[in-house]
């Protein structure tokens, strides 16, 4: 299940409703919804500013996400920060009950719940997403550790997906670490990291 929203909505439509509306859907026709068919997603329904998908394969739902906000990035790249659109996405592997052309159950609450920390333009997943897509992604994941996420009776283990680029410089999701040496990606060739510090000692020298 892929769960997203637009971040701010409810500022941003207060700010300028039929252009946001305008924007949104223009967003939607010419990258999240052809994405959604290229990876064989089904767009389960859409609501206000949020929409529910869900995949046959949790790499595709995966690669769906991580291209729409790579997407949305470079259209965002001219916008004013305070103007842009971004969606926050939530992906989750697990049960649902079909009722209709509508899917329900604890699956789809807890994508919804990691939709909801997502940063703007990120994305967050499941242990069990994690497990099943690391190494078949050209992205990182930043584990968050374990969440106790609102109506979900047990903690749920987040990773934040590493997008880099307009991802790295995004708002941290609540609660997640500081990041530390092992999530920065290993470059190509040879680097020095020159840092700054303070003697802690009686010895100026």
């Amino acid at each position: 299940m892929l769960a997203a929203d637009v971040a701010g909505y409810s500022r941003l439509v207060g700010v300028d409703e039929e252009g946001t509306i305008g924007r949104l859907k223009a967003h939607r026709a010419a990258l999240f919804d052809l994405k959604l068919a290229e990876h064989r997603g089904r767009l389960v329904k859409t609501t206000g500013d949020g929409l529910l998908a869900e995949f046959a394969s949790v790499v595709d739902a995966v690669r769906c996400a991580v291209e729409v906000q790579r997407g949305m990035a470079a259209r965002n790249a001219d916008v004013a920060p305070d103007q842009r659109i971004e969606f926050r996405i939530g992906v989750h592997v697990g049960d649902i009950i079909i009722e209709g052309d509508d899917i329900l159950g604890d699956g789809v609450n807890v994508a919804a719940r990691l939709e909801s920390l997502a940063a703007p333009g990120g994305i967050c997943v499941s242990a069990r997403v994690q497990e099943d897509v690391e190494g078949r992604l050209d992205v990182g994941f930043v584990d968050e550790g374990g969440q106790q996420l609102k109506n979900i009776a047990r903690p749920v283990r987040v990773y934040r997906v590493r997008l880099g680029g307009a991802e790295a410089q995004a708002t941290p999701s609540p609660g997640a670490k500081p990041a530390t040496p092992a999530d920065l990606a290993v470059p190509d060739m040879p680097s020095i990291a020159v840092l700054p510090f303070q003697n802690m000692s009686a010895d100026p020298e």
